[in-house]
């Protein structure tokens, strides 16, 4: 436990400059309902510099619609940290870059959330400790599974209860690829949420626990072949069907044009169909997803990426130094790479 954490104290750090590098997530995996996560190789970069009045700024394509003002979340969120931590940094001067596509399903306000809670408490010399950082991030998502992704790389089977977030990571299956598709449209996390039941017959519910406990154990030992039972939901996938076209016949048939097998990623809609690199048939996958859902009269964007094994990179930078000035993407490049199956 750190010094703030614990009530103690240390001497007051104000770094100059602090840039971290965050990955995307996707989220429930078919049967693990706000409880499994994967990080993937896409990223968002925070950087926060204290100022003397609070500027934004926004780098890329993905961040229409993002406030400029002090009602950013990543403000507000590193404002949180400052608070916990007993510290007063009003002003900052913020800038943001995001590959990750904003309401898609692929963990952009988890992104946006764990690298403003990392950037912040680095800027301050790292007073609150990973928990910390997690419960806030899980308290602030009202889920842990996207942001404990995010958080510690890899793949995560969390819990919450309300009030406490537990999670264990794990690494994914080595030669695991993704091909996410993403469609030409917006679909809220809270609409996606509104059309799910109150209630679920018992079998349903048996039938995730089964499937949510299989998955875990065949991504835990590299059962691969397991993927295509084992990503079968009945608690939040078939209700969500309506509002994605296409995606009931994708992850019905994915697995006979050489995925291991598909979900729904998130909330939607993107969808993430599961192969293995260097083991399936990429063409003939990638041109079956696109004809579904241009069947639809929906436009979709593929990317192959592969599951990131690390949470956030950080990196405090001094005025002095020469990578002071550069855009947040530069003084962190984007290393993971795409990959096809």
């Amino acid at each position: 436990m750190s010094a703030a954490d614990a009530g103690g104290t240390e001497a007051a750090v104000l770094r100059d400059r602090v840039v971290a590098k965050v990955p995307a997530s996707t989220a429930n995996l078919g049967p693990g309902f706000d409880t499994l996560g994967m990080a993937l190789s896409l990223y968002e970069w925070i950087d926060l510099r204290p100022a003397a009045e609070t500027t934004i700024t926004l780098y890329g394509d993905n961040l229409e619609g993002v406030p400029r003002d002090k009602s950013n979340l990543v403000y507000e969120v590193a404002q949180a940290v400052f608070a916990r931590a007993g510290r007063e940094v009003p002003e900052l001067a913020i800038g943001i870059r995001s590959d990750i596509p904003l309401t898609r399903g692929l963990g952009s306000s988890a992104s946006a959330i764990v690298g403003a809670l990392v950037a912040a408490n680095a800027l301050i010399g790292d007073p609150l400790s990973a928990d910390t950082l997690f419960q806030m991030a899980t308290a602030l998502e009202n889920h842990p599974d996207n942001v404990g992704a995010s958080l510690f790389g890899g793949i995560v089977a969390a819990a919450w209860d309300g009030s406490r977030a537990e999670a264990v990571r794990f690494d994914p299956p080595a030669g695991l690829a993704a091909l996410v598709a993403i469609p030409a449209f917006e679909l809220s996390t809270k609409h996606a949420r509104n059309v799910l039941p109150r209630e679920v017959p018992l079998g349903d519910a048996v039938f995730n626990v089964a499937h949510g406990a299989l998955l875990t154990a065949a991504l835990a030992t590299g059962r691969l072949d397991v993927l295509k039972h084992a990503l079968r939901d009945r608690l939040h996938q078939p209700y969500r069907a309506a509002l994605v076209p296409g995606m009931e016949t994708i992850l019905r048939e994915a697995p006979d044009h050489g995925a291991l097998g598909a979900v729904l990623s998130g909330a939607g809609p993107t969808l993430l169909l599961l192969a293995e690199a260097g083991a399936g048939r990429p063409g003939e996958l990638e041109r079956f997803v696109t004809e579904v859902m241009a069947a639809e009269g929906i436009a979709v964007s593929l990317r192959w990426l592969e599951p990131c094994l690390d949470g956030p990179e950080v990196r405090a930078i001094s005025v002095h130094e020469p990578d002071y000035g550069r855009e947040p993407h530069q003084v962190l490049a984007a290393r993971g790479r795409e990959v096809r199956a």
